[in-house]
């Protein structure tokens, strides 16, 4: 391919986030097209690349043999050009509390259309800030993103929490011929709700308890007849490294939705102000109507846009990081997005539906 097939794109326009380079890198990475992208996270408070998103980055670059120059800390600016996807086992280690399932949202959509059986070690955060935690990649992400037609195994080996991180999965992904778009519009009711309120490292468990006992109170205010059971538990000490404690709560639906609400302890926070947090994003992400909650969104929509025909999913109203995916999945597929109020009659007033017509890509590799 010739410079000018490059595509070029800014990392600062709407999310402006990591979210730009993993939803970009992973599209160069299976279209085979070069990437450049500039003005990496320009408006954070630490611009350009963080140690997870060089990881993410380098391990792209590992998957199919490609080449990345601007790959540095503070980077601002990368060109990636993409090789041919292999798989085999691949390694990831953002050598801080960085999370491994931001590392997975990028490496997934890649392996899926590689040669063989991949397997990731992802090192890092497993319930760290600003990324699902691990407990929500396997109660709510796996399932949902199975629907695709893929299947994903994932392994815990350690957990691992801020500010060290420590923690280690592992991830098999078996190439798929095709992704199966789905429809995820019907939300139906809620059967049951569960969850796991956890403490590691040198915390009691009462606080676990405590971060369960306050968000079951919190959700039966609201919801009265539906079982609830939050589990509190101590992870055991050869399986997390350092200290922390966190909660997360899954809606289980007769139509086979999962909704989450989470939340992480950190020192000084209350710890029934932490299960009250989780409780709420659940009830919130009930209310809408929404047969997804607002974080897999826009987990969804780089396979929305990859998988053959159309996908239909009912949200409650588009989050920032959604409109952003979209963005540049249409950027750099040629997939076609719609997103329109949904109009039913008994659909709260924020419920949207977005609609894909995927590109239907084919795994030349099987």
């Amino acid at each position: 391919m010739g410079d000018g097939d490059k595509v070029e794109i800014d990392g600062s326009v709407m999310e402006g986030g990591g979210q730009i380079l993993r939803v970009s890198t992973a599209l160069s990475c299976l279209l085979r097209k070069p990437l450049q992208v500039k003005n990496i996270r320009a408006g954070r408070s630490q611009p350009g690349l963080r140690p997870q998103h060089l990881s993410g980055l380098e391990m792209v670059r590992e998957l199919c043999d490609g080449q990345l120059e601007g790959g540095e800390i503070g980077s601002t600016e990368i060109t990636f050009t993409p090789g041919k996807i292999k798989g085999g086992t691949h390694v990831a280690d953002t050598r801080t509390a960085g999370s491994v399932c931001l590392l997975m949202q990028v490496a997934m959509p890649c392996v899926l259309f590689a040669d063989s059986l991949s397997e990731l070690h992802l090192k890092g955060g497993t319930n760290a800030e600003m990324a699902p935690q691990i407990d929500y990649t396997l109660m709510v992400f796996k399932p949902i993103i199975e629907k695709f037609n893929l299947t994903l195994d994932c392994d815990i080996k350690r957990r691992g929490y801020y500010p060290k991180g420590g923690g280690e999965v592992r991830v098999r992904i078996s190439p798929t011929k095709q992704l199966s778009p789905i429809n995820l519009t019907d939300r139906g009711t809620v059967t049951k709700i569960h969850g796991r309120a956890f403490v590691a490292g040198a915390l009691p468990i009462k606080l676990a308890k405590d971060m369960s006992s306050a968000a079951v109170r919190c959700i039966r205010k609201e919801i009265r007849d539906i079982y609830v059971n939050i589990q509190a538990v101590r992870e055991p000490d050869n399986e997390a490294f350092g200290t922390g404690s966190g909660i997360i709560i899954v809606a289980e639906t007769s139509t086979g939705c999962l909704l989450a609400g989470s939340s992480l302890g950190k020192r000084g926070k209350n710890s029934d102000k932490v299960g009250i947090e989780a409780a709420e994003m659940l009830l919130g992400n009930l209310r809408h109507g929404g047969a997804v909650d607002d974080y897999l969104q826009d987990q969804l929509i780089i396979f929305m846009a990859l998988a053959n025909g159309v996908s239909r999913v009912k949200t409650g109203p588009i989050t920032l990081h959604t409109q952003t995916a979209i963005h540049f999945a249409e950027q750099l597929t040629k997939a076609k997005f719609t997103v329109t109020k949904s109009e039913d009659e008994e659909a709260p007033k924020d419920a949207y539906l977005i609609e894909c017509q995927g590109i239907g890509m084919l795994n030349a590799n099987l």
